[in-house]
């Protein structure tokens, strides 16, 4: 660098090491919403074309939604990574992941225990979160294990099975509570 050149600290463009993928994306957004005056959906994805990574304006708007972002005095802002969003997300989406990533689901006692691909537990454990099931009281997700904890005491083997059929057949997570003394997500007889 010449002498009395001055250098722009800029985030992590993407270049041919980082992949662009889902979470490469939502990671620069990430950044450039952390360390930028962002202040519509045009300037962010003008930025994201200086770092190389070409999106729709409907992508932009799912990934701005995805990572909880809100505007706050005119410009994006971003909650510190692993904040919990401000409303529940769908079903849709767990149902998805569900699908893709369930591997084994156990339960026993108050615990269900999953079983996911290498890499894929937080991932899972985080859309479950966020679908604010009521008997799940919360998780814990290792690399490839997600530890449930129901709020009944026998909850766990009923909650594995309802997870399954979800798996398997896309039903809807969410239904209207059941009472108090027993489990959410009964197995239909």
């Amino acid at each position: 660098m010449r002498h009395g050149a001055t250098r722009t600290l800029r985030p992590t463009p993407v270049t041919p090491q980082t992949p662009l993928t889902r979470a490469a994306r939502h990671a620069l957004v990430r950044q450039l919403l952390e360390g930028g005056d962002i202040r519509s959906q045009g300037d962010l994805a003008r930025r994201l074309a200086e770092d190389g990574v070409a999106v729709t304006q409907a992508t932009l708007s799912r990934d701005l939604d995805e990572l909880g972002a809100t505007k706050v005095r005119g410009a994006y802002a971003v909650a510190p990574d692993g904040a919990p969003r401000a409303a529940p997300e769908g079903p849709g989406r767990l149902v998805r992941l569900l699908g893709e990533l369930l591997v084994t689901a156990e339960g026993a006692g108050q615990c269900a225990v999953l079983r996911t691909p290498p890499g894929g537990a937080n991932l899972l454990a985080s859309a479950l979160d966020r679908a604010v099931l009521p008997d799940v009281m919360g998780s814990v997700a290792g690399d490839d294990t997600v530890l449930l904890v129901c709020r009944s005491g026998s909850g766990g083997p009923a909650l594995a099975r309802r997870l399954i059929t979800l798996a398997e057949s896309g039903v809807e997570a969410h239904s209207a509570p059941d009472p108090p003394d027993r489990t959410v997500f009964e197995e239909n007889k």
